[in-house]
């Protein structure tokens, strides 16, 4: 079924593709009347025609976007994947070259170092993947394209807006195929709202350690990170537990009750020691992607500090692997 499932995306994607490479005319008329729309937005036209000059409709973007990891890699592939001892150990030799720094960050922004290495680790294997496409060229893409045409334009007029003010140069904008940039992959909102300058050299470095820990640190605080405290908890959920508590979204996890309320359900929630006022929520990640996946394995509670995960990055299974990640870095220390 899981193989049957992987052919009818590649052909999804073959098919999109084609329609992708057809749309190449109608991108040259979208990016005239793009450019209408940012200067009303307060873009000077000199920063626009040279940010955007070399911009091109690129349909690897397209494809990127459709076929994902985490809408097709089961839960225990995606995590295991991402969280392996090969990843502990890369993280431990960053730490030691970069401790000092890293403790820095740690006491003053309260956010536990572990998790730093962690979304690190995943988002870029530690600074190795930084990401080589044309940031402004993908943006363009996306908001081009109608599945998140306004999250992608909102970011897109961002990103311009950092350029025009000098707090970035076009000329280095190169990252992931979605805009994501750095050691962290921030996108330029995220740029925007949340990086700083850590070494007070009058420029932001998000490919450099200072800056990009910093600003990780500080995103993270600034979303209301509580140190010290658990993301989730795999639990065996019985049979007789109301469909209305499981949830396979990562945009918004609902019906969220306290543990008193919910640990009939639990059977396995004697080997936790968990404050029975504790508001959590259920998730089942695979259901909905894996279509052979039961209703109720595998399960997690989850806690606030998961969701905060989900604000960096939407997907169920990228929270589970940052916080497993995490909790493995932690346990070596």
């Amino acid at each position: 079924m899981k193989k049957i499932y992987k052919i009818l995306i590649t052909f999804f994607l073959i098919i999109q593709s084609s329609n992708a490479i057809s749309d190449e005319g109608s991108f040259e008329t979208w990016l005239k009347s793009f450019k209408k729309y940012a200067l009303k937005n307060g873009i000077s036209e000199k920063t626009f025609d040279l940010s955007m000059s070399k911009v091109k409709f690129n349909p690897k973007v397209i494809e990127y976007d459709r076929y994902q990891p985490e809408f097709y890699e089961d839960t225990k592939t995606y995590v295991e994947k991402r969280s392996s001892d090969n990843k502990v150990k890369n993280a431990f030799k960053i730490y030691k070259n970069n401790s000092n720094l890293i403790d820095e960050v740690e006491n003053k922004f309260s956010v536990e170092k572990e998790l730093l290495l962690a979304l690190m680790g995943i988002e870029t294997n530690f600074g190795k993947y930084l990401g080589k496409m044309d940031i402004l060229s993908s943006l363009a893409t996306l908001s081009f394209d109608k599945r998140r045409s306004d999250f992608f334009t909102a970011e897109l007029i961002t990103v311009l807006q950092l350029i025009d003010s000098g707090i970035i140069d076009y000329k280095i904008l190169y990252g992931s195929w979605a805009g994501a940039f750095g050691n962290f992959q921030f996108m330029p909102s995220t740029i925007k709202n949340y990086a700083i300058d850590f070494d007070n050299n009058n420029i932001i470095e998000l490919k450099k350690s200072n800056d990009s820990f910093a600003s990780a640190a500080n995103y993270l605080k600034k979303i209301g990170w509580k140190k010290n405290q658990p993301c989730f908890k795999k639990v065996k959920l019985s049979k007789k537990i109301p469909k209305k508590f499981l949830n396979t979204s990562a945009r918004n996890i609902k019906n969220k009750t306290s543990i008193k309320k919910i640990k009939k359900y639990l059977l396995d929630f004697e080997i936790y020691n968990l404050d029975p006022n504790l508001i959590v929520g259920i998730i089942t990640p695979d259901k909905d992607i894996i279509p052979e996946a039961e209703n109720l394995s595998p399960a997690y509670l989850t806690f606030d500090n998961y969701e905060l995960i989900l604000k960096w990055n939407r997907s169920l299974r990228f929270a589970l692997a940052v916080c497993t990640l995490k909790d493995k870095i932690s346990n070596e220390f």
